[in-house]
């Protein structure tokens, strides 16, 4: 099943294994330039056989950056470090998209601004967006967005969750507002939506990384059928504060359960889903839930060529979940001697 294509729109995606956006912290500087490190990550990803590949998160504006070592496509001369990522992705056989977000009130700067006004894991209190800054930035995700498609890129997926901006204008406990974006929590998404759909037009692919649980599952549901007729697909995680669970027994993560709830309510959206997909029978269990894509995320940091070798019947690499001893694991990014012992075990595997 994993081998079965996947159209989107215009696009025809080689098999049913994507990677996830995940953020390589440290890697560039505050310019947010991409540099020879992501572009030698992104090829290696390529070359490892998945069918997608969905670019770490990557600013809108500097002002919005999760991290003060992010990627970015806030102005026209940071294009240029992306098509390198692009070519090397097309040249596999690869489609990619690039996810673009702003990190509203979780963001790093001192001037992070969120839905509401609260104060943040970094204890930083954020101020509550004004109409004006609401209005401004969606113009700012339309711009990325047409830098994006100026790069190269098959299509662009816009952050929805994780507890950054969107996904806090979806949330009930961070948005507090009594005007029209408190009334419809889904507003703000819809208005990102219909300026980035301006600006590159109907035939690119849209989609959104959305939480099914924002704050609980019934919550992702309705914030899901509110904008399904906007976007061209649904990348499904968790929400920001959110509760998730799944029934008993179940034989993939809480994200999958709701990234399959999302599909059963929408059957003509493509779905993905993530979160501990990290062998083939995981892969194999995630899409017998109905979903269109599986995720594989740290399995892939572990062993890039994860779809080659399911594909191929040979031994896949696994994440081993060892936390700060983890070579991607920011605290511990600027050692680059630290080995990872599931790469480690995969070689082994191999001799």
């Amino acid at each position: 099943m994993y081998r079965k294509s996947l159209k989107i729109k215009n696009i025809e995606i080689k098999n049913r294994i994507a990677i996830p956006p995940m953020v390589c912290f440290n890697w560039t500087d505050d310019s947010g330039y991409v540099v020879q490190k992501n572009v030698d990550h992104y090829r290696e990803l390529a070359e490892g056989g998945a069918g997608l590949i969905i670019v770490e998160a990557t600013a809108i504006t500097k002002r919005g950056r999760l991290a003060d070592t992010e990627l970015g496509l806030w102005e026209d001369n940071q294009i240029e470090g992306f098509k390198e990522i692009v070519d090397n992705a097309h040249k596999n056989g690869a489609k990619i998209f690039i996810q673009l977000v702003h990190a509203g009130g979780n963001g790093s700067a001192d001037d992070a601004e969120g839905p509401s006004s609260y104060t943040n894991f970094r204890g930083i209190t954020c101020s509550e967006m004004t109409k004006e800054r609401i209005e401004v930035t969606c113009k700012d995700f339309a711009a990325a967005a047409l830098r994006a498609k100026a790069a190269g890129f098959d299509g662009v997926e816009l952050h929805g969750c994780h507890g950054y901006l969107i996904s806090e204008f979806f949330n009930s406990r961070v948005n507090k507002r009594i005007d029209e974006y408190g009334r419809d929590k889904a507003l703000f998404a819809k208005e990102v939506i219909t300026s980035v759909r301006e600006a590159v037009g109907d035939e690119y692919i849209l989609g959104i990384r959305i939480g099914a649980f924002e704050p609980l599952l019934e919550d992702g549901l309705d914030h899901a059928k509110a904008i399904s007729d906007m976007v061209d697909f649904m990348d499904v995680s968790y929400g920001g504060d959110c509760d998730g669970s799944s029934p008993e027994g179940y034989p993939c993560s809480e994200a999958v359960y709701g990234a399959s709830c999302i599909k059963n309510e929408l059957p003509n959206m493509p779905v993905f889903g993530v979160h501990n997909i990290n062998s083939k029978e995981d892969v194999i269990n995630a899409l017998n839930t109905g979903i269109d894509m599986a995720d594989i995320g740290k399995a892939s940091l572990v062993d890039p060529a994860f779809a080659n070798h399911i594909m191929n019947g040979e031994p896949e690499g696994h994440c081993l979940h060892c936390k700060n001893f983890c070579r991607w694991n920011p605290r511990e990014m600027a050692n680059p001697e630290l080995k990872c012992p599931g790469a480690m075990k995969l070689i082994a595997q191999n001799l």
